[in-house]
């Protein structure tokens, strides 16, 4: 038996839907997120978890709840699970950070792994916190499932990580969609992404939703 992690994105949040810039500002979910992480507890709560890992945060603790409950297991909140911190772009749309901070915007587009949101995180930091996490579930446990509930750009820095791709390219090579998981079974060859952006526990009306 293997290790597999399960990373599993929050469900919808307003900023999700208008495509605002959300590190480390903390929206609730929406009424359809909420539906979300249930879809997802009623799909998964009868897998053998071993433990269930969680960003500190107000939409992957709500994500999670549902899970949690229906299985009977208690989720551990990690700091290096939360999203990536946009500086001064913080809640503000693509448009108006185009406008204000242009240069910067630019080179974060072009390189993000090295050029962060001004005043914020870059790739390179996230995946040196995020990976410090992994260690840790690794070191505890050597086989079975685990649950990760994270951010979109922290899950995907993470999935660069792990299968060799330029943390500078997450964005343009890996989608992820809201209440969406990703598997990666750890067995003797390394990492093996065996799942990815699956939402087939969401009902059609939720799974057509509109978001980034």
């Amino acid at each position: 038996m293997v290790l597999s992690l399960y990373f599993l994105r929050h469900g919808e949040t307003e900023a999700s839907q208008t495509g605002g810039f959300c590190g480390r500002i903390d929206p609730e979910l929406t009424p359809e997120g909420l539906e979300m992480a249930e879809a997802f507890a009623e799909k998964y709560q009868h897998f053998s978890w071993q433990a269930v890992y969680v960003s500190p945060m107000k939409r992957t603790i709500a994500t999670a709840k549902p899970l949690c409950q229906a299985a009977g297991l208690e989720m551990q909140l990690r700091d290096g699970l939360k999203e990536i911190d946009y500086g001064q772009w913080e809640g503000q749309t693509p448009e108006y950070v185009k406008q204000h901070f242009n240069d910067e915007h630019v080179r974060w587009l072009t390189e993000p792994a090295w050029n962060p949101p001004t005043d914020g995180e870059t790739s390179v930091q996230i995946a040196s916190r995020a990976s410090l996490v992994i260690a840790e579930i690794e070191a505890k446990h050597s086989e079975g499932n685990v649950l990760v509930v994270s951010h979109k750009a922290t899950i995907r820095i993470l999935l660069c990580s792990l299968l060799g791709i330029d943390l500078g390219r997450y964005r343009y090579r890996i989608a992820l969609p809201v209440a969406s998981v990703s598997v990666v079974d750890f067995g003797s060859h390394g990492p093996l992404l065996v799942k990815h952006g699956d939402r087939s526990h969401l009902p059609e009306e939720l799974d057509a939703r509109p978001g980034t």
